[in-house]
């Protein structure tokens, strides 16, 4: 119980800086809206879905899953600055749990997605998207958008905690987001890719993901080299395979950094 107390005065550390440094807010929700904006009326005249509605009903749920994904930057790059400040060597004078601030860390920047994914889908709706699916089917697509940004902040996690310099965890967690998010079914049917790349670009975590919200939100997924698949055929559970997968390897890795750095 102590523990679980630890992590939520943390958490709530997280969301107190939010009312103070409100840029932080800002500027997350309004990223992800220029993307929307962007890719909706200067990419999708351009792109020939075929799915009804055009091209921003394929659009909308890989705005999603590539915001979520950039949690993992977001988490990186404030543990990175908070060990610039020397906020962890504080944090080691006080008895409370070894893994409570990057548990907290990591729950802090899930809610802010939150806030992230309601301005964005209300800036989807303005622009022309139309889920077809049911109330319970749309809430529990943002459920696994929340649950993938949660998993990727643990990668962020043990980013922040290995660069250490604010500047190098932000292009270092580019590296990372970027190929999975541009590589993938995200912004256009993998079909025109050369084939070879299909493989990479179906079976990746981002596109399995935007295909189990576009399954959720009442739209047919394209696949190409993999049509048949697994992955193609079951994205929820893939999706899900991926996710624990993550936290598995990325959990124990991290809070072990997080505990040789205190020592």
């Amino acid at each position: 119980m102590s523990a679980i107390n630890d992590v939520a005065i943390i958490t709530r550390r997280q969301l107190l800086l939010l009312s103070r440094v409100p840029e932080v807010l800002i500027f997350s929700t309004i990223q992800p809206v220029m993307f929307v904006l962007l890719f909706r009326y200067v990419f999708g005249g351009s792109i020939a879905t075929g799915q009804p509605g055009g091209y921003v009903q394929l659009l909308m749920p890989g705005i999603f899953v590539q915001t979520v994904a950039f949690t993992l930057a977001g988490t990186a790059s404030g543990l990175a600055e908070d060990m610039k400040k020397g906020l962890i060597d504080r944090f080691r004078s006080l008895p409370i749990s070894q893994s409570a601030l990057v548990v907290g860390r990591t729950l802090g920047d899930s809610l802010l997605n939150i806030v992230v994914l309601a301005v964005m889908g209300t800036a989807g709706y303005i622009v022309g998207w139309r889920p077809s699916s049911g109330f319970a089917s749309i809430g529990l697509g943002f459920i696994f958008l929340l649950f993938f940004g949660y998993a990727l902040s643990w990668v962020g996690v043990l980013v922040g905690l290995s660069a250490k310099d604010a500047r190098v965890v932000q292009n270092v967690s580019f590296i990372v987001t970027f190929p999975l998010t541009f590589l993938s079914n995200a912004f256009a049917p993998t079909t025109g890719m050369p084939r070879a790349l299909q493989y990479f670009a179906e079976w990746n975590p981002v596109s399995t993901m935007v295909a189990a919200c576009r399954q959720l939100f009442g739209l047919e997924n394209q696949f190409g080299a993999t049509a048949g698949s697994f992955p193609s055929e079951h994205p929820l559970i893939t999706s899900l395979f991926y996710m624990f997968v993550i936290m598995a390897i990325f959990i124990p890795l991290s809070v072990r950094k997080y505990r040789n750095y205190a020592d």
